[in-house]
């Protein structure tokens, strides 16, 4: 634990921080959209949707052997500790970039904290505030017109008939797709994988998967506006 923590006061700990915490989120990212994905499974009427299904599932999993929303909510805390561990390292990493430089020191960054502190401003506000109010319009309701508890299709649906919360969405999920790939690309070499192969193609991997998360994402409110999923 010692040489943990002795690590991570460092530079080069925070950033590794960064990455793996930024991995952990990744996969979230990908697993949920995966999910959203079920909004164009078909379905006869008859019966939950398989959306609904599926968040079911997601409440339910491991029952009895763990209580109902267990393994969800712990889930969700591995999740929240590592966006805590993401802003915490990327604020410090700032503030001893603009430390040393005050100091008159110059000193190259790397590559991650060059882009993130160019952007974490803006994206950081953007995905705050979509978070936020996600939560509040698909999750707990309070931000939804007619939100029905399980109904998950449904409440999906009516969210994304209106415009303006369709395009919010679009936006959030360009802004964190455009720092996904940054982050994606240039995470090889923060943990140390030095490889004239996968140098080659990490720039076009990482685009390739934040354009797919984006078509991934975008689908589903696209799709209910233009009557698609109804």
């Amino acid at each position: 634990m010692r040489r943990v923590i002795t690590l991570y006061r460092s530079s080069v700990g925070k950033k590794v921080a960064m990455a793996v915490s930024g991995l952990i989120l990744f996969g979230f990212v990908v697993g949920h959209m995966l999910g959203n994905l079920k909004a164009f499974e078909s379905h006869d009427g008859q019966g939950p949707h398989p959306l609904d299904t599926y968040a079911e599932f997601l409440r339910e999993v491991g029952y009895p052997l763990i209580p109902e929303y267990g393994l969800l909510w712990g889930f969700r805390i591995v999740l929240l500790a590592a966006v805590g561990i993401h802003i915490v390292a990327a604020v410090q990493l700032w503030r001893q970039s603009r430390g040393a430089r005050a100091k008159g020191y110059r000193k190259e960054t790397s590559q991650v904290f060059s882009y993130a502190s160019r952007t974490m401003r803006w994206v950081g506000v953007i995905i705050a505030a979509f978070v936020v109010y996600h939560l509040l319009h698909f999750t707990t309701g309070h931000a939804h017109p007619d939100f029905e508890y399980g109904n998950v299709y449904d409440n999906l649906v009516i969210g994304f008939q209106n415009p303006l919360v369709a395009g919010f969405y679009l936006v959030a999920v360009g802004a964190l797709c455009a720092h996904l790939y940054h982050g994606l690309w240039s995470i090889f070499s923060t943990l140390g994988v030095q490889n004239p192969r996968v140098d080659r193609i990490r720039r076009p991997l990482a685009a390739v998967l934040s354009i797919g998360l984006f078509v991934g994402y975008a689908v589903v409110p696209l799709a209910v506006l233009a009557g698609i999923l109804t």
